[in-house]
């Protein structure tokens, strides 16, 4: 983490992630483009999703998050910041010519050589199926069904735990502590996502939050009782209901919201464990 002189009041507490193990500052021409910002509207304008706008401009790098090259070899040109993303990403050169970003894991570095095929050897960044990892492996950026590209474990720092291989399942210890079964042929990359400090930046003031495209969120017991649940009052009141709840009076803390129906019920081993306040 990179720390600051705390001379003015923004830079006091102000930690934020040392970018100089980067080894490139623009991105790969070719594929990036441009990502329109919805900023929390939809396709009549109306906001349906509150405290988004605003944000500086960025352009979306094209992540390749299955087995678009597979079996083809490829080699790290260099690790890059993508401004919509938590994880770092690689941009690799393949052996056939063509070009691709992928997450990058921790302990990738340039010249590194990658592969994503049915039977890669065990090294950092390599994909292939759950089956052929052992039990105690670290793995990230999991497919749900197979060919259907990573669609869990993306996040920077994160990393799932092979726990066990039953049959045609593969057993994950998920980050949240839950232990899921996935179906073996779906594919996994192997390692630890990079910029494992992510969770402890401090980003030192509301501008920042700003640049991020995150706009002020008012509390709802500074509020009047006519625009929140919670409002109204002398001086500083308690919220004045038995459960919390939304701006729109729906109740939040202690309400179940996963379907009790839901596909995927069945391939819970065990659930996670709440965490204790």
């Amino acid at each position: 983490m990179k720390t600051f002189k705390p001379t003015p009041l923004s830079r006091r507490k102000q930690q934020v992630v040392d970018y100089s193990s980067l080894t490139a500052t623009e991105p790969f021409k070719p594929l990036v483009k441009y990502y329109k910002r919805d900023q929390g509207r939809n396709n009549q304008g109306r906001i349906t999703t509150r405290h988004k706008g605003g944000g500086v401009k960025k352009l979306y790098r094209e992540i390749d998050f299955g087995e678009e090259k597979k079996g083809i070899k490829g080699k790290v040109k260099s690790i890059e910041y993508d401004p919509f993303r938590t994880a770092f990403i690689a941009l690799i050169s393949y052996q056939n010519g063509a070009w691709g970003y992928i997450l990058a894991p921790e302990d990738l570095k340039a010249g590194d050589e990658i592969l994503c095929d049915e039977k890669a050897p065990l090294k950092i960044g390599n994909r292939m199926p759950l089956k052929n990892f052992p039990v105690g492996s670290l793995v990230y950026n999991v497919e749900i069904t197979p060919l259907g590209g990573g669609k869990m474990i993306k996040s920077a720092g994160s990393y799932a735990e092979v726990m066990a291989q039953e049959g045609e399942y593969t057993h994950l210890k998920m980050p949240s502590g839950e232990i899921r079964k996935f179906l073996s042929k779906c594919y996994a990359s192997y390692g630890r996502l990079s910029n494992i400090e992510y969770n402890i930046i401090s980003l030192g003031k509301a501008g920042r939050s700003r640049l991020l495209g995150i706009r002020p969120t008012v509390r709802g017991k500074a509020m009047n009782p006519v625009d929140h649940p919670y409002g109204g009052g002398e001086g500083k009141t308690k919220r004045g209901t038995k459960r919390p709840k939304t701006l729109w009076g729906k109740v939040t803390g202690g309400r179940k919201t996963r379907r009790k129906k839901k596909y995927s019920n069945k391939l819970i081993v065990e659930h996670r464990v709440k965490k204790k306040k």
